[in-house]
């Protein structure tokens, strides 16, 4: 099944230890696209100025995304700068300058409305509603948001979170959106307030999965090559939304699956800079570090008998 998604198209200015880039591609709709686009098609609804370079557009249509949502808007692009030190899950933002994506209101295309999984990245909740309101009844609809809008909309994200079915955010977010430190009570009373799963990404650390009749646990992944975390959290939205709207199984064991080839595709995602990595994967590889991750987590039952 296709999946939407409507969100952030940016061009990024990143700075590490090792190296940088600028004019990269980005956004949040553009890395979970990506990363969905392995699994099945994707449909984008975001918006880029006349700056945006027609090369990143055929990057994005040789994946096979359908670009009918993404309107250019007489201006600048999205743009945003940071800098990661040698700690990647800390960064400082240098500048966001929102442009044309300041005035973003998205316009579902009549032939996107049907799609059966929704995906709305981390944008103001009110334009999140506009988008549920234009779309007919999806199956699944998954959520991002952040520390920013928890604290200035609460209300509108209430609403939000009422209609959705899968909300991924990372542990701060989570806490502070339940108002609970400890995160296992966070998730019990963010499930009370709409949603049947909440997918905690931990960065390096690895996530979580809460539902009323699962708790998961996926590790980290040890990496050796670790160039450029951004995006990563979209990627693994994209990974776990893509492979859900593949294969259709809402299962105990197909959202463990799924929260495991989000782990897949985020971690792909920090080894270059910008998409760089999402953009030439094979299915093998993908296969292979699903498998990784399998044995990270297999181990034996005890056969030592008890004493007497």
């Amino acid at each position: 099944m296709a999946i939407l998604v409507v969100g952030s198209v940016a061009l990024d200015e990143v700075e590490t230890p090792f190296g940088g880039r600028k004019d990269a591609l980005g956004g949040a709709a553009v890395y979970f696209g990506l990363a969905a686009s392995y699994f099945t098609s994707v449909q984008l609804v975001g918006v880029v100025g006349e700056d945006f370079a027609q090369e990143h557009l055929d990057l994005l249509a040789a994946r096979g995304m359908d670009l009918g949502g993404l309107v250019t808007a007489p201006g600048k692009t999205f743009r945003w700068g940071g800098r990661y030190g040698y700690d990647f899950n800390a960064r400082d933002t240098l500048y966001t300058d929102l442009n044309v994506f300041a005035d973003f209101d998205p316009t579902i295309p009549a032939a996107f409305r049907q799609t059966p999984y929704v995906f709305l990245a981390n944008i103001d909740p009110t334009l999140q509603l506009r988008v549920l309101d234009q779309v007919a009844s999806p199956e699944v609809v998954g959520l991002d948001t952040m520390n920013y809008w928890i604290e200035r909309t609460p209300e509108k994200l209430k609403r939000v979170l009422e209609r959705i079915q899968i909300l991924l955010i990372n542990d701060s977010e989570a806490r502070e959106l339940a108002g609970e430190p400890n995160l296992h009570k966070a998730a019990l009373a963010i499930l009370e307030a709409g949603p049947r799963l909440l997918v905690v990404k931990k960065g390096e650390h690895g996530a979580l999965a809460f539902a009323r009749d699962l708790l998961f646990a996926v590790p980290g992944l040890p990496m050796e090559n670790v160039v450029d975390p951004t995006g990563a959290g979209d990627a693994f939205a994209g990974g776990f939304l893509g492979y859900l709207a593949a294969s259709g199984d809402l299962s105990t064991e197909g959202l463990r699956r799924a929260t495991i080839y989000g782990s897949v595709l985020g971690s792909f995602c920090c080894e270059a800079y910008s998409v760089d990595r999402l953009v030439d994967l094979s299915r093998g590889e993908i296969e292979e570090r699903f498998e990784t991750f399998r044995e990270l987590t297999r181990f034996e039952a005890s056969r030592t008998a008890g004493t007497q």
